[in-house]
């Protein structure tokens, strides 16, 4: 179980993150000398140099994305100019691919980014810029909620890249894509000008992830544990019903991958936070602001918990709560995690995930739900989480390794990451949707230290 600590608070990381920031450039240079555009994205890191991994270019938009963070936290134009110079140049294809899950990952973090950024007044504001941006955003959030299967009861949800019949937990964070083209004022026009409402496509879609993914402990199946996600629900394409879990990346079907959790619990987090930005009437078509904050606000508190209870005590969880090495570990979860043990690797791009989520979940209950003693406590995981990432043995010190956060996984059963010699798990590499997520979850304390305006992927509600 994550320890926690009633002292800690954001102001109290303003030197780590200082420190942060500074190697995070860096890295950010180093890769795009050793990974410049036409030699594949950047995924992960193999003896401390990224590589390129052939499966879908879901990592491209960090990659620019993390620049443009950079800015946002340092003020440097060189990574605003780069940030925006890399999404203008190689960036437009993820806008109309229609055969990913990933819009949320490779367009919110470049175009969704830079659209932020000139809303909150921190880029000049510039008409025609900020016409192609929303552009880019509008097209993204329609190509996104086309992807759809119906379910039995005629809703639906997103489909993943594997095909019609699969729920990825992972694409409720691709939902910010349809909320961001809904908060422009778009609609998908499908055939014989149907208007197809992106609101109602994003609802039902994390709707679904809630009722397929999540478990509540209600007796769903024999390992129904609160709080526990599945990667992936399988259902039947000739007539939409729910068939099963599965996975790819974690351990069992039944058992808990915990960068998937972490996903979800970012991704409810958020969202609930974005559902606040919208007016009652908009909210009438889909049951209304009370139902469907419910359902999220239910889902979002079951996976943070189950993420606290399950994590070791540093806030650092093992790849997945069902490996079978972890049986071999003692009392794991009252132990700091060990990335150098011999048993099971575990995932640091979780927990810079999870944390977020946990962060933004305590702030949601405290100051749209007035429940200060729940909300504090999340906040406080959160917290404990970011600062054990600052810190060795997760922080990279090291200027020859181009990663900033070490031993992420990426994917455990096929064997894709790398074991050093010497070593039985993989260990001390990063990913870069691990450095990216600690981009931001780092910029997120940054902003809540310096009482900086609340980051949001979606802006201010309101623009001066």
């Amino acid at each position: 179980m994550i320890k926690l600590d009633r002292k800690l608070t954001p102001t109290d990381l303003l030197p780590k993150l200082e420190q942060f920031w500074s190697q995070s450039a860096a890295c950010i240079e180093a890769i795009e000398k050793s990974c410049p555009p036409g030699s594949g994205s950047p995924v992960f890191t193999v003896k401390g140099r990224y590589t390129s991994k052939g499966w879908t270019e879901w990592t491209q938009g960090f990659q620019f994305g993390s620049a443009l963070l950079q800015f946002d936290a340092t003020d440097d134009e060189r990574f605003l100019e780069l940030g925006r110079e890399r999404t203008l140049a190689l960036m437009t294809p993820h806008l109309t691919h229609v055969g990913v899950h990933d819009h949320g990952f490779n367009n919110v973090s470049t175009y969704g980014n830079l659209w932020r950024l000139m809303r909150e007044r921190r880029v000049p504001e510039h008409i025609w810029q900020r016409h192609y941006l929303e552009l880019a955003l509008k097209v993204s959030g329609a190509i996104q909620a086309a992807r759809w299967a119906k379910t039995s009861d005629g809703t639906g949800y997103i489909y993943s890249f594997n095909g019609p019949q699969s729920l990825f937990v992972d694409s409720i964070r691709s939902c910010r894509s349809l909320a961001l083209a809904y908060q422009l004022g778009h609609e998908l026009m499908g055939e014989g000008e149907e208007r197809v409402s992106l609101l109602k496509r994003l609802v039902e879609h994390v709707n679904n992830t809630a009722r397929y993914n999540i478990w509540f402990g209600v007796g769903r199946d024999a390992y129904d544990l609160a709080g526990r996600t599945s990667h992936e629900s399988i259902f039947n394409t000739n007539n939409g019903e729910y068939r099963c879990p599965s996975t790819h990346q974690g351990y069992s079907p039944f058992s808990t991958w915990t960068r998937g959790l972490a996903w979800a619990m970012l991704g409810f987090a958020e969202l609930l936070e974005w559902l606040s930005s919208c007016r009652d009437d908009e909210l009438t078509t889909v049951d209304g602001r009370e139902a469907v904050a419910e359902n999220w606000l239910k889902a979002a508190r079951v996976t943070c918990d189950f993420y606290i209870s399950e994590t070791p005590s540093c806030g650092v969880p093992y790849w997945d709560t069902g490996a079978l090495g972890l049986a071999k570990m003692g009392d794991y979860r009252n132990q700091p995690a060990d990335p150098f043990n011999d048993f099971e690797p575990v995932d640091s791009s979780a927990a810079a995930i999870a944390s977020q989520g946990l962060l933004r979940l305590g702030h949601y209950l405290v100051h749209e739900q007035g429940e200060t003693v729940a909300g504090v406590r999340y906040v406080e995981a959160g917290l404990a989480i970011v600062r054990t990432l600052l810190n060795e043995p997760y922080f990279s010190t090291n200027p020859e390794h181009e990663g900033l956060l070490l031993h992420s996984i990426y994917h455990r059963p096929n064997g894709w990451d790398y074991t050093p010699p010497g070593r039985n798990v993989p260990c001390g590499e990063s990913s870069m949707w691990g450095d990216y997520h600690m981009r931001e979850v780092a910029l997120y304390v940054e902003r809540l230290a310096e009482n900086a305006p609340y980051y949001t992927f979606f802006g201010p509600t309101t623009e001066e």
